[in-house]
């Protein structure tokens, strides 16, 4: 657990919050307060950190404000980390019962009630999970074996049954998906395969979503189809298909020749590269990012059978991004103007030792649209880590 819980308030603009979002919404009648399901006890001791985001909803001249607050008893918690957790809760609040109830709240129990299909979702951001797009707003992906063959099935599946958006999913990643799919905005591209990872498994479903970029108010179908235990097709989709028409022969005859590739594509769960892909002794765990197309590679089953724990090693690559994000590569306009006057001033790697006593080493390179985070065993030497970083990207520059 990362130790961390969630106050929810949606109540008028509160002095001097910290970050606000527009979007399109009516007043609520009255100021409202409501707690989600993994809020701390508040009469508890509590030592830690606070971090409230609001969302400022604008509308002719109302001006109604959502606040979330999040207390954290970890130590050392970013304030990037921190607020990117709270966009995606208040993103999966929407996901789940649409900007409208959030912004015109007549009755609080009511809310409260709907909102408890978002727990799971929720609390799947306070574990230990082993996704990562919540910090880094990039899709968690994985590679297939057979990707070509893979996303021309997908593609041609989507097309009979009606709909641009559609992907396969394993343990929350995305292994192939449309270019509709792709496609889709911030957050709900990362919203709907942790939502989807996030559901008991069932061997369809019918899920009425928001989507809280392209579609806040008007709501989605989101159906999912089990292809084996495990791996999930999802078809994000209008009143069309019914889930009925998806019958089996029809999927049978989509997929049964694509068997072996499929089953192939359930270890990628944790492991995310195909079998047998070579990397680095020294490597325990690494995070591939491309930024233009938002997508990740995150893994940290390299060299299971040396420390640390996989729980360990994506703390520790989760600390690492959020110290290169904000301290070595940040983005934004000040990166686009520094690039653009003198592009040999902008860091191209920097690296990390940690110690005392374990001495594992972070890396991190960035070349175009990619950026590699590696962690490293002690017995790497300091001069090498970015040779090896540099090497091991181009490496992985086929796959994303």
């Amino acid at each position: 657990m990362r130790g961390q819980g969630f106050i929810c308030c949606a109540s008028q603009p509160p002095a001097g919050s910290p970050c606000s979002a527009g979007a399109a919404a009516a007043a609520p009648p009255v100021n409202s307060f409501l707690s989600l399901s993994s809020a701390p006890s508040m009469e508890s001791t509590c030592s830690g950190r606070i971090w409230t985001c609001s969302w400022t909803l604008q509308e002719r001249k109302t001006r109604p404000c959502i606040t979330l607050i999040a207390v954290s008893s970890e130590e050392g918690a970013s304030e990037l980390s921190l607020e990117r957790m709270l966009h995606m809760v208040f993103g999966a609040m929407v996901l789940i019962v649409g900007l409208e109830e959030l912004t015109n709240i007549r009755n609080v129990e009511r809310l409260k009630k709907e909102l408890r299909a978002s727990y799971c979702l929720i609390d799947s951001f306070l574990g230990s999970s082993e996704l990562i797009g919540d910090l880094t707003q990039c899709v968690d992906s994985a590679i297939p074996p057979e990707g070509s063959l893979m996303q021309e099935t997908l593609s041609g599946f989507a097309e009979a049954t009606g709909t641009a958006f559609a992907s396969l999913l394993v343990s929350g990643r995305v292994v192939a998906a449309t270019e509709g799919w792709w496609r889709l905005g911030m957050p709900e591209a990362v919203l709907l395969p942790w939502l989807v990872g996030s559901l008991p498994p069932q061997a369809a479903r019918d899920y009425p979503v928001y989507l809280p970029h392209g579609s806040p108010k008007v709501p989605h179908r989101l159906l999912t189809l089990t292809l084996l235990r495990g791996l999930e097709l999802c078809l994000l989709c209008g009143p069309r298909p019914p889930l009925g028409q998806l019958d089996p022969q029809l999927l049978e005859r989509w997929w049964q020749p694509l068997l072996e590739p499929l089953r192939a594509c359930l270890p990628l769960g944790p492991r995310v590269l195909p079998e047998g892909f070579p990397l680095h002794s020294d490597i325990l765990g690494l995070l591939l990012l491309h930024l233009e197309l938002r997508r990740c590679l995150f893994t940290v089953e390299p060299s299971r059978d040396k420390e640390p724990s996989p729980e360990q090693r994506r703390r520790l690559l989760r600390n690492f991004y959020t110290l290169v994000a904000t301290t070595h590569f940040p983005a934004g306009p000040a990166e686009k103007e520094e690039e653009a006057g003198s592009p040999a001033q902008r860091p191209r790697a920097c690296y990390l030792v940690l110690g005392p006593g374990a001495g594992w080493r972070l890396v991190a390179v960035q070349l175009g649209p990619r950026r590699l985070l590696l962690l490293l065993s002690p017995q790497s030497p300091a001069h090498g880590l970015r040779g090896l970083a540099t090497h091991t990207l181009q490496a992985l520059t086929p796959f994303l």
